[in-house]
């Protein structure tokens, strides 16, 4: 099996300061920027040292050997017999560090830094000014300005959606805001009438686990997913109904408001936009062909897991999960299944550290029509999964190694896939086309 990557694409990417796979793979659990932990077993990365198609792509060694699998396939599904082979070609470097992109109508890109800014590149990749406007982010530790989303409205309204972590009085935390995104020229431009309508309540002052991605469903509605800020005893706020860690909320884009069939609308005390609960740090979510809201979540050193987060559904953390903490400990009393608690639809141990995710459906991979495209921060490239025909559980899964941590994935109107990497140690960026080998 070969995997073609562009020479000059794979040498701008070294040389723009990335850290070579068999040194950064295991350096890190995927959900820190820049890299602060040293833990768990390396990840499989594919590529053409990956085992024949048929086989499971990951074949070494897990982080919890004595954890099973609560039904087969749930982990460690084998390869298609004749997985995809790619090319790649770097269309814009030099960038500052970025979290997440989605294109505009025209098919330029509009991209936000992790350090606060948001540009326009144009469908060359050269980016424009800082648009004003923005309101100031948190950056430190994994904070920063998150994820972006046009309103299904765009073209009339110039509206737009954007996570972020809030600076607050009482510590800091997920919010997301809309405003008018207003263009000058040379790809420049202004956020009028911006407006905070939603805030990740309670604040707690630390740097990690914000999440956040931003869908809106078929009906309009905005699913905002958030992290459960790492800390031990606040984490366990995932379970905790009156809290908004560890949550998938849905809201009304036009007030930040619940909706009212959300599971808990009307209790008094449960936050009324909460959707479910009981997860860890939610980076990767996108309908699925049906609709249907998909996300993975990063685990701690093993256990990402992909779900299907349904209205009112508890996923366990940190009661249950697959993994063990960075220490190599059990997390708290060890179990992967606990009467009330859902399984995850597909985990893995070692951990991708999944970031972005963008469902395919494209003319360039016909084989990956309605597959979900993941963004693996640890495993340095694409992570590709194919659902059974029932579109409940992982057939296949295949991984595209880009060589370079990948934060967030969008699939152009082209149907080539463009994949957002960071490189933390020198703050910079790179955007990268992927599309079929010939």
């Amino acid at each position: 099996m070969t995997r073609l990557l562009a020479g000059s694409a794979l040498s701008l990417l070294l040389m723009a300061g990335g850290t070579a796979l068999a040194q950064n793979s295991g350096a890190s659990t995927g959900d820190s920027s820049p890299l602060d932990h040293v833990e768990g077993e390396v990840p499989a990365t594919g590529g053409d040292d990956a085992p024949a198609g048929g086989q499971p792509v990951e074949d070494g060694e897990a982080n919890a050997p004595d954890q099973q699998p609560a039904f087969e396939g749930q982990t460690r599904a084998a390869q298609p017999e004749n997985p995809v082979e790619v090319s790649t070609e770097v269309i814009a470097e030099g960038l500052p560090q970025l979290w997440s992109m989605e294109f505009l109508p025209d098919n330029r890109m509009l991209v936000a830094t992790k350090a606060g800014d948001m540009h326009i590149l144009s469908q060359d990749g050269e980016p424009g000014p800082a648009i004003e406007g923005v309101p100031e982010v948190m950056s430190e530790g994994q904070g920063g300005l998150l994820d972006i989303a046009l309103a299904p409205d765009f073209e009339q309204s110039n509206t737009i959606y954007f996570s972020f972590s809030e600076p607050r009085e009482d510590g800091n935390g997920t919010s997301v805001a809309k405003a008018t995104l207003t263009e000058s020229g040379e790809n420049g431009g202004a956020l009028d009438n911006v407006e905070v309508i939603f805030q990740q309540m309670p604040s707690y002052d630390g740097d990690k686990h914000f999440g956040s991605r931003l869908v809106f469903s078929p009906e309009g509605h905005l699913f905002v997913t958030v992290g459960e800020r790492s800390d031990t005893p606040i984490r366990d706020e995932a379970q905790d109904l009156t809290s908004g860690l560890g949550k998938v909320f849905r809201i009304d884009p036009a007030t930040g408001e619940a909706i009212e069939d959300n599971p808990f609308y009307g209790h008094a005390k449960i936050q009324p936009e909460i959707f479910s609960y009981g997860h860890r740090n939610l980076q990767s979510a996108a309908l699925d062909a049906e609709g249907r809201l998909w996300t993975v979540e990063h685990g701690p050193a093993g256990g990402d897991e992909l779900n299907r987060p349904e209205s009112g559904i508890n996923y366990g953390w940190p009661a249950i999960t697959y993994g063990v903490a960075y220490s190599g400990e059990e997390i708290g009393p060890g179990r992967t299944a606990q009467e009330g608690m859902a399984q995850p639809v597909y985990y893995w141990d070692p951990v991708i550290g999944p970031s972005g995710m963008a469902l395919y459906q494209g003319d360039q991979f016909p084989d990956w029509q309605d597959a979900m495209i993941i963004g693996g921060l640890v495993t340095e490239g694409l992570v590709v999964v194919r659902l059974d025909d029932a579109g409940e559980r992982v057939a296949t899964e295949e991984r595209i190694p880009l060589g370079e941590r990948i934060r967030d994935v969008k699939v152009g109107s082209d149907g080539a896939i463009y994949a957002v990497s960071e490189i933390p140690d020198s703050d910079a960026s790179t955007i990268i086309k992927v599309t079929a080998a010939e």
